[in-house]
């Protein structure tokens, strides 16, 4: 591999370190690159999201990316996998389902709590050389020139260091600060929306399917856990939320059964709940002078489709396979690499272009037909639900767009290891 010219701090700083950041500082480690990681959150705090209770649902090729980069045996010990998934109606004849069978895969997918995912991101973190983490730790200034990006990381003291590196990668979520300071305009959408989760039993096991409801209050979700637990993900209109949050359990799980009916039994036992506010966030741009977006930064989803999380590990392994072709471009042509270019990160731009805005179009496609009461919408509904299931291709493809394997992928996304 080409030799890193060596006057900046780092070849590659990624400011956050939660599932995002941290699964692209181990995927581009076996290059051989100086790397800093920056997260203002202690790995342990309750305020952590890459350490809490919430669930995130793995499609087929994130499995691939955690296969590559040998994590998976210690993710899989405690993931759930989905082989079938059923879409319904509420009150209505349209249904949709997808089998893992059909499909030809051992599964389509896999559910995983955060904090599960979070602790075998960070075990590998703490033993991978070349990783340098700041923590708690945030940037509080960065500025480029041609050369390198100069970044300010201020400590939890309030403490300021100057550090260059030749690429800093924004992967600190929706609300990107970064993102900010690189004079990246977002445009926000607002759902008037909130996203109420937990966990409960079900009096029927729920196996290995993954259930996506659509109500006239909004979508409900609910996936498999480990121990016969089912993650829920209830979506209402703002108030309702703020009401059904505040309910005791009894009466919550009553409303909840209500929206679901009762394919998998009584529901019971729920545990601890939270909530959290629902928009679409699209950067203007992806790339800036030494910088590139990643994640959320670029694109927050509405979750109806459980794709925010496979999006953003998408990016992780596009610009890890960019930063890997510069370095053996450079090898092999003799000269010193460069990952932050402009023909670097154009070629990053150009290649997830594509994928995000049709994921955003998708999603928020969902959000808008299953939000609408009225007969019309209801009648298309329908209509689209059963054409899915008789149509022949339909369900193939929507299968594979799902599970993240169409288009030009990866090699981590392939299960190819980099380095």
């Amino acid at each position: 591999m080409g030799a890193i010219r060596q006057n900046p701090d780092y070849d590659l700083l990624v400011a956050g370190g939660g599932m995002i950041g941290t699964s692209l500082a181990l995927a581009v480690a076996p290059l051989g690159l100086s790397i800093a990681v920056v997260e203002p959150v202690e790995r342990g705090a309750p305020a952590q999201p890459s350490f809490d209770d919430r669930s995130t649902a793995l499609s087929r090729s994130t499995q691939r990316i955690f296969e590559a980069l040998g994590l998976w045996p210690g993710i899989a010990r405690d993931a759930v996998r989905i082989t079938r998934v059923h879409v319904s109606d509420r009150g209505r004849f349209g249904f949709s389902h997808i089998d893992a069978a059909e499909q030809r895969v051992e599964a389509l997918g896999h559910v995983v709590v955060n904090r599960v995912l979070g602790q075998v991101l960070d075990a590998a973190l703490a033993k991978t050389p070349g990783v340098t983490v700041h923590c708690p730790a945030r940037v509080a200034a960065v500025a480029a020139d041609g050369a390198a990006a100069t970044v300010t990381i201020e400590d939890s003291d309030g403490r300021a260091t100057r550090v260059s590196t030749r690429l800093l990668v924004a992967a600190d979520g929706a609300g990107s600060a970064v993102r900010d300071m690189l004079g990246i305009d977002v445009r926000r959408t607002e759902y008037g929306q909130t996203a109420v989760i937990g966990n409960l039993l079900t009096e029927k096991p729920i196996g290995e399917c993954a259930y996506e409801r659509f109500t006239e209050a909004g979508p409900l979700a609910l996936l498999p856990l480990t121990e016969g637990r089912s993650a829920f993900v209830w979506t209402l209109d703002n108030g309702e939320a703020a009401r059904v949050a505040a309910l005791a359990d009894d009466a919550f799980l009553a409303e909840l059964q209500a929206a679901f009916g009762y394919r998998l039994g009584t529901f019971s036992t729920v545990g601890a709940r939270a909530s959290y506010p629902l928009a679409l966030t699209r950067a203007a741009r992806i790339t800036a002078p030494r910088a590139v977006l990643v994640g959320n930064a670029a694109h927050g989803l509405h979750p109806v489709a459980a794709q925010g999380f496979n999006l953003g590990l998408r990016d992780v392994a596009a610009l890890a396979d960019c930063i890997a072709d510069e370095l053996a471009a450079a090898s092999d042509a003799g000269r010193p690499a460069d990952i932050g270019t402009p023909a670097v990160l154009d070629r990053y731009a150009d290649w997830r272009r594509s994928d995000q805005r049709k994921l955003v179009r998708f999603t928020d496609g969902l959000v808008r037909l299953f939000g609408r009461s009225n007969p019309a919408a209801r009648i298309l509904r329908d209509a689209g639900m059963l054409a899915f299931d008789l149509v022949p291709g339909v369900r193939r493809q929507f299968a594979r767009h799902t599970m993240g394997l169409t288009g030009r992928l990866p090699r981590l996304a392939r299960g190819i290891r980099l380095g």
